[in-house]
């Protein structure tokens, strides 16, 4: 492994450090976001063969396994996962089998809740700009390039990505014939005003020409200012890529001390990707396939928390606080179906009457014997557990208030709460759902101002659509998660007008662009 790093001129930007990320802290980093995300989707691995040491298979498993079995005791699983490499590394346990296992993906529904929350309704972008023109063209840019990249599926994978790992970062990459551009206008140019821009028809076609890259948590590598976490000094991205192409197969001796066939993969290539203020390069299996110039003088990277936590450069991840909850759900879970499992069924112990066990036991069946010390004893059925019941449920309160997701917000109604007629009761019976959410508009909204903002800059910097730095100022704009009706909204904003709140600032709160004078 190396890397030649005098592309960058920045001499505390070292090589051995660089190693170091790769090969100490990416496994450690990658292992911590993908338990993370194993408990979000719960994946189902199988047709599995489950054996104890001693050959036995047993009776009551499934034949798959699901990843947040990680979490359950090898009194349940029969298997012991004692190594960070996820749900296929677990290794069977000698004199235990395995039982009912019962995984209750608590997390993913309330995960969904979140994001439809959030992301629900579409985003608006609107200008700062005086005229109201120059404020249409521009959302309709914004619109355009973010349509190009996924549209609501874009701001909902940033949502997914950002509660689960607690952060998202997002690479605005210009195309080559935008980076041809960019490098050609000259560093010390003055933004020319106005009568240059794209028409509305004229935008589309450019749209593509900007890609939002997404990066999940366990690629993202980023060097940070040693005196502040904020900021980035070169943002390293490090992952195994997938070729369509089958990897290499096992050599004959090594395929001989094969106890089964395993069939051969897809190739992949380790790549590392190294963006800086002035430069970049791109290392495939460690060998440089291509640098140059970054012409834009800043990290086109933007960073996204969660929930913000103080002095950390990843935020609060939504998944990594519920996981203690969730094991003991299912753990609760899968105690309840053995316990079902074994009494559930009515069981019978014949005593004196011979060829009983070739018999089945059905109605009608008759039974005969000449021992008068024969009998039949019937034990097994369920009993009752409250305390079990009680358990459960306080394990589900618990995950509710962490994640601030309740039933009801996923239109589970269980039991009689009234009349949510009024907007104040809906609140408050969403207070929890709706504070959380709040801050996440305060976090992604920032994100994806910055976003904007950058999109903006470098279509200007290229010339196809100028825009002053006043006019690149935004405003993200989100709308209420909740129902509303158009009668009370009406209502609500005939009252603003008498009291005399500006006709233009009601109409932008109704969703609607005042008109140009």
């Amino acid at each position: 492994m190396a890397f030649n790093l005098k592309i960058f001129e920045d001499s505390t930007l070292k090589e051995s450090f660089v190693q170091w990320l790769i090969q100490s802290h990416w496994p450690i980093w990658f292992s911590r976001f993908h338990r993370l995300w194993e408990y979000y989707q719960n994946r189902l691995i199988g047709p599995v063969s489950f054996e104890d040491p001693d050959g036995r298979c047993a009776e009551s498993a499934r034949p798959y396994l699901q990843a947040q079995e990680m979490g359950l005791p090898p009194r349940i699983t029969g298997r012991l996962y004692d190594s960070p490499d996820g749900i296929e590394a677990g290794r069977a346990v000698r004199d235990i089998r395995r039982k009912e296992v019962v995984t209750e993906n608590d997390i993913a529904w309330r995960i969904s809740a979140m994001v439809d929350f959030l992301f629900g309704k579409r985003v608006s972008f609107v200008s700062r700009a005086s005229e109201p023109s120059r404020r249409r063209d521009i959302q309709t840019l914004l619109d355009a390039v973010f349509e190009a990249n996924g549209g609501p599926a874009f701001f909902q994978d940033l949502a997914v990505l950002g509660a689960v790992y607690g952060f998202a970062d997002c690479i605005v990459r210009p195309s080559a014939r935008l980076n041809a551009l960019l490098q050609a206008a000259s560093p010390g140019r003055s933004v020319q005003s106005s009568d240059a821009f794209l028409s509305l028809p004229g935008i589309h076609p450019f749209a593509s020409e900007i890609a939002l890259d997404l990066v999940e948590a366990p690629r993202a590598l980023p060097v940070l200012e040693e005196d502040d976490c904020r900021t980035i000094r070169y943002y390293i991205q490090h992952f195994l890529q997938e070729r369509n192409e089958p990897e290499q197969p096992p050599v004959l001796l090594e395929r001989f001390f094969r106890k089964r066939s395993v069939p051969a993969g897809r190739r992949k290539t380790a790549v590392t990707e190294i963006i800086g203020p002035h430069s970049f390069q791109r290392y495939e299996d460690f060998q440089c396939v291509a640098e140059g110039p970054n012409p834009l003088g800043y990290i086109p990277v933007v960073h996204i928390q969660n929930l913000s936590q103080p002095f950390a450069y990843e935020g609060i991840s939504d998944v990594e606080q519920l996981i203690g909850l969730q094991d003991e759900l299912n753990t609760r879970l899968s105690d309840r179906a053995n316990r079902l499992t074994m009494q559930a069924f009515r069981m019978y112990l014949a005593k004196g009457i011979e060829g009983v066990g070739e018999k089945p036991v059905s109605p009608g069946r008759m039974w005969c014997t000449d021992n008068e010390n024969a009998s039949i004893q019937e034990f097994g059925g369920d009993d009752n557990c409250p305390s079990e019941n009680l358990h459960i449920l306080d394990i589900r309160d618990a995950m509710d208030k962490i994640s601030g997701v309740t039933p009801v917000v996923a239109g589970v109604l269980k039991n009689k709460i009234g009349h949510l007629t009024s907007g104040v009761a809906l609140k408050m019976t969403f207070m929890g759902m709706l504070t959380r959410n709040s801050r996440k508009q305060y976090t992604y909204g920032r994100g994806l101002r910055q976003i904007a903002e950058m999109i903006l800059d470098i279509f200007d910097r290229s010339g196809l659509f100028r825009t002053t730095p006043e006019e690149r100022q935004l405003d993200v704009r989100f709308p209420n998660p909740l129902p509303e009706e158009p009668a009370e909204q009406l209502k609500t904003a005939q009252l603003k007008k008498d009291l005399g709140v500006p006709a233009k600032e009601i109409l932008r709160e109704l969703g609607y662009e005042p008109a140009a004078e």
